[in-house]
């Protein structure tokens, strides 16, 4: 009987103790809580880890339509293509009639579509469309490659299309139209980056020229001074043009777009507190000039005396030319500022506009020959301030026509042929 009564109560003390205490649930309540907040950011990473991946295969795809395009026609997709205006017209100066023409504005986007699965789009662009992007009908139809490229109403411009998106970039609807994240490199010079080779605006300077945009020596000569990077405005390129190697020289890169909050890497300015009174007496001299318009406190957003233009946002149009939309230059390093002329407001101006994105420390780059290379934004670029190189330009501040980028490596990159050797890894 002692014994069963012994067993009996070791039993009891047994189940008695079995439970937790307090102390030991709030102790691994707070190692839990310790667990989750170091796995939380590992997850975070991870899941960046994978857009930012994702960002790189939309980007091999699209260089991949590239090489399509220039297997198919000997030369890459032309960027400023499009119909154009009776009589002609600046490029910059769209035709006020709500059927105007695309004026040779089409990205090299456009042309590239049909060989990156997009066909269906591509047939509504390169055949008459008889509806609006309301749904209504539209009679008569707008017209074979489009209208101009800011017309809400054209179904084709307000795609968005998810090749053209990194996941990365949280930026969505009005007042953009179908938006992008990738651009055509168009050099390491931005002097005339809104002028085609094709330029009616030459007429105070060469009489002989003739309508629509018909090629006239002074524009021929600075653009050929100038425009230096794997794309060049309304004219049509060949990866035989690039004589620096394909390996080293960037054909496209990615642009973070504009979310309305003043980013200084994705709002154009119109206006500023040093007085912004033109691109060539200012960026083009100095590509660093509008740092003195960055707010101190928060230098990754412009002062708030800086007036910014709300429909002409970084990558706010996939189909669009314009150096806002739908061009990189290799001059200031990546995720930088914007520097620009202002263009009255309008945002037409020239505009000096490198690559950027949500990414941490960099952006995506497209080389001529397909691969995708993740540029950080220390790479060596030079002396930002330096002017950039143009016609105009002279040996005693390194910007005379055909010289080596002035700005570095990350210049060179940007250039065709201008026969810098790159060595090593960037």
């Amino acid at each position: 009987m002692l014994l069963l009564n012994y067993l009996k109560g070791s039993f009891m003390k047994r189940r008695i103790s079995s439970g937790f205490t307090l102390v030991e649930l709030l102790v691994v309540i707070a190692i839990i809580g310790v667990l989750v907040g170091l796995l939380l950011p590992a997850v975070q990473a991870a899941r960046e880890a994978a857009r930012r991946m994702s960002c790189s295969n939309n980007f091999k795809q699209i260089g991949l339509g590239i090489h399509n395009y220039h297997a198919a026609f000997d030369q890459l997709p032309i960027h400023g293509a499009g119909t154009y205006a009776i009589g002609g017209r600046d490029l910059w100066d769209m035709p006020v009639s709500p059927t105007g023409t695309s004026n040779h504005r089409l990205s090299m986007l456009v042309g590239m579509i049909p060989f990156v699965e997009q066909q269906a789009l591509w047939e509504q662009i390169s055949n008459p469309l008889g509806f609006n992007s309301d749904g209504s009908i539209r009679n008569p139809p707008w017209q074979s490659m489009g209208p101009r490229p800011d017309d809400r109403q054209y179904p084709p411009y307000a795609t968005n299309l998810s090749m053209l998106r990194c996941p990365s970039d949280p930026g969505f609807g009005l007042p953009s139209l179908g938006r992008t994240n990738y651009a055509a490199c168009t050099g390491d010079s931005s002097y005339r980056s809104r002028d085609p080779y094709l330029n009616v605006n030459e007429l105070s300077e060469d009489n002989t020229v003739t309508f629509p945009y018909t090629a006239n020596t002074n524009s021929a000569t600075h653009s050929n001074a100038a425009h230096r990077g794997m794309f060049v405005l309304t004219r049509g390129m060949k990866f035989r043009d690039t004589l620096d190697g394909l390996a080293n020289t960037i054909m496209a890169g990615e642009i973070a777009t504009d979310l309305g909050d003043r980013d200084a890497k994705t709002s154009l300015p119109t206006s500023g507190g040093v007085g912004v009174t033109g691109e060539r007496q200012n960026c083009h001299l100095n590509p660093s000039f509008m740092r003195a318009t960055l707010n101190p406190l928060r230098p990754q957003f412009w002062l708030d005396t800086v007036g910014v233009n709300a429909g002409w946002g970084r990558g706010f149009r996939w189909h669009d030319a314009m150096p806002a939309f739908g061009q990189v230059h290799t001059i200031l390093p990546p995720n930088s500022f914007l520097c620009t002329d202002a263009g009255g407001g309008a945002g037409h101006g020239d505009l000096i506009a490198t690559v950027s994105s949500r990414h941490q420390g960099g952006a995506h780059v497209l080389m001529g020959d397909g691969a995708v290379r993740f540029v950080t934004d220390s790479i060596e670029a030079g002396n930002s301030a330096s002017p950039v190189v143009f016609l105009g330009g002279n040996a005693a501040t390194f910007n005379q026509a055909g010289a080596q980028s002035p700005f570095g490596l990350w210049g060179s990159l940007g250039s065709r042929g201008s026969r810098e050797v790159i060595s090593g890894e960037f």
